[in-house]
């Protein structure tokens, strides 16, 4: 099987020649370039504005690529936090580090516990998708029936706590997920009603420990993704 890498490079390289230093110019320059082209003058300078099958070809390699990148911070800022969140003697005995279904409950289990690791950047406006993807992995983690210790990494700790200690309703955080509304429905019927109430009913249960200091370039890192999850 042929190896990804001299494909993966020679895009890049292909990307890079045709962007330069300024995209948003060599765009400009492009339009100013075809304008008045017709069909007779079309190729001539399409090759001679580089434009070919080619790099498009290497565009989409690209994308592929960056489509899992991820994937890539998520799996890489995990192993790295390890060596600064075990205990002297503490056995890892499973591992999730890629995205979706692994088939393991949790992103870390050892002999002495359970954990989530949500390498998000918070914003601190409106981020309902990020505050239910938070609120379900702990939700699922305090559920869990375990002696072990609980502990949901993150970034900084003030926004997932005031976001844990709101008012915000729990049939809101769950509405796009009806097994997980349903179960939890089953279980507290109506006793509670916000997501502060549920943390002021479990916080004891669950650790929520800042890994920034521990590996600092995950905070440079997710700074620059403004939607997705890692």
């Amino acid at each position: 099987m042929k190896s990804l890498e001299p494909d993966l490079l020679e895009a890049a390289r292909a990307l890079a020649s045709f962007a330069g230093s300024d995209l948003t110019g060599r765009i400009s320059s492009l339009e100013a370039s075809f304008a008045g082209a017709n069909a007779a003058s079309i190729q001539r300078d399409l090759t001679d504005s580089k434009v070919s099958h080619d790099l498009l070809a290497a565009a989409y390699v690209m994308k592929q690529v960056a489509g899992q990148i991820n994937v890539v911070i998520h799996a890489i800022g995990i192993l790295m936090c390890l060596p600064h969140v075990l205990e002297p003697g503490e056995h890892i005995l499973s591992l999730s580090l890629g995205a979706g279904n692994t088939g393991r409950a949790f992103d870390l289990e050892t002999d002495r516990r359970i954990a989530e690791f949500k390498f998000i950047h918070w914003q601190g406006g409106a981020e309902t998708i990020r505050q239910n993807s938070l609120f379900k992995d702990l939700y699922q983690m305090i559920e869990h029936p375990t002696e072990k210790q609980k502990v949901m990494y993150v970034l900084g700790t003030h926004y997932p706590l005031k976001f844990l200690n709101s008012r915000r309703a729990l049939s809101s955080v769950m509405s796009r997920n009806r097994k997980l509304w349903d179960g939890f429905v089953a279980k507290y019927s109506n006793r509670l009603s916000t997501i502060g109430d549920y943390y002021a009913l479990k916080k004891t249960e669950v650790s929520l420990v800042d890994v920034s200091s521990f590996v600092p370039g995950l905070t440079s890192l997710a700074s620059t993704e403004n939607s997705q999850e890692l």
